[in-house]
């Protein structure tokens, strides 16, 4: 049994780091609403201890804060406190990304092993999350390519590049791989961004993987994507241009470290051709997820960044299908929506290629 004697918000998250009359530290978390409104609070506090004991008890590896207590029914659930480690995208927004080039290589390794060591073990995993409530695999391995497949791109046609010919063909082949991962089949947190990666400032990195609360099984290069596209909170990201090529200053090609941390347990990583396919098809999702707020981002004022992220994240996601000789009709059409953007926006022409690694969007 664990009493807490005191404990402190950790702001702006339903989280706090609480004492206990042992005089440890740990970390309580309670259920609340999400901006997503995709899943119940119930359903994401069920995940996350489910994924945690999963790894931790199930397959024995220490790639995240451990399961020390739990409440479902009264929505709380007490971790392991993971400190001194703190978020890598705080230090990368205050220092710039070359100055935490080893912590980002740890973060890309981490990211890879979580696959290596879930692969092949789907069916373990379920039953435990099974054991806490009704849970849809299917729906896990989906996300947002469920509607891709059934709505297609509308917004493509509202930018007067419609999807058509070979370009449909080969969406059609990048999203039948994510929906059949097959040997890339793996255990996701579901958010693989800097900001939920704990690491040490000094010293070894160490690092180790928080917010399960949508964990699931899904293809592997959906957790490689933050490594060549920038999500929310950037505009460019660390691996260098052609996704394989020379990294940018002293920043590490973050993708081949992921890859190679992901192919010790999911051989096929290590197949150019099925790697390529995959890893273009996942940054392709991806963009294309982001190209569904266009509706929102029109009514921004000119200059807000999130439009020239968006133009970025479809340019970076055609710059990775060329490095691996994927897709192209699928990565030159991005470019024409990019470009499509670029002339209704004119705020958002910019060069990414003058954009450092890991430059933040301005909230």
């Amino acid at each position: 049994m664990i009493n807490v004697v005191e404990w402190t918000r950790l702001e702006p998250w339903r989280v706090a780091r609480a004492r206990t009359d042992r005089d440890e530290t740990v970390i309580v978390k309670w259920s609340g609403p999400h901006a997503a409104r995709t899943h119940s609070e119930e359903w994401r506090l069920r995940t996350e201890v489910a994924a945690l004991r999963f790894l931790a008890e199930d397959l024995g590896v220490r790639l995240a804060p451990r399961v020390l207590a739990e409440d479902l029914a009264g929505g709380r659930v007490v971790l392991e406190d993971l400190a001194p480690r703190i978020a890598l995208d705080g230090l990368l927004r205050r220092d710039g990304a070359p100055a935490h080039a080893a912590r980002l290589a740890a973060f890309a390794r981490a990211r890879g092993e979580l696959g290596a060591v879930t692969a092949g073990h789907a069916s373990l995993y379920y039953r435990r999350r099974g054991a806490l409530g009704p849970v849809e695999p299917a729906a896990d391995l989906l996300g947002h390519v469920a509607r891709l497949r059934r709505s297609g791109v509308p917004e493509a046609g509202v930018l007067g590049v419609p999807v058509e010919g070979g370009v449909e063909r080969e969406l059609g082949t990048a999203l039948g791989e994510l929906a059949e991962p097959g040997a890339f089949l793996v255990l996701s947190n579901g958010d693989p961004e800097a900001n939920n990666v704990l690491v040490h400032e000094g010293g070894a990195a160490d690092a180790r993987l928080i917010d399960f609360e949508f964990a699931g099984y899904r293809h592997a290069l959906h957790d490689a994507v933050c490594l060549h596209v920038p999500g929310p909170a950037w505009m460019w990201v660390a691996a260098a241009p052609d996704g394989r090529g020379e990294a940018r200053g002293a920043v590490e090609n973050l993708g081949e470290v992921y890859r190679r941390a992901l192919a010790a347990g999911v051989p096929e990583a290590e197949d150019e051709r099925r790697y390529g396919v995959g890893l273009a098809a996942a940054c392709v999702a991806y963009a294309l997820a982001r190209l569904h707020r266009l509706p929102v981002l029109e009514a921004r004022p000119a200059g807000d960044d999130s439009r020239a992220q968006l133009v970025a994240a479809l340019e970076a996601a055609a710059m990775t299908a060329d490095a691996y000789r994927a897709l192209p009709r699928l990565a030159g059409w991005c470019r024409r929506l990019g470009d499509a953007l670029r002339r209704r926006w004119p705020d958002a022409d910019i060069d990414v290629s003058t954009l450092a690694p890991y430059t933040p969007r301005r909230r």
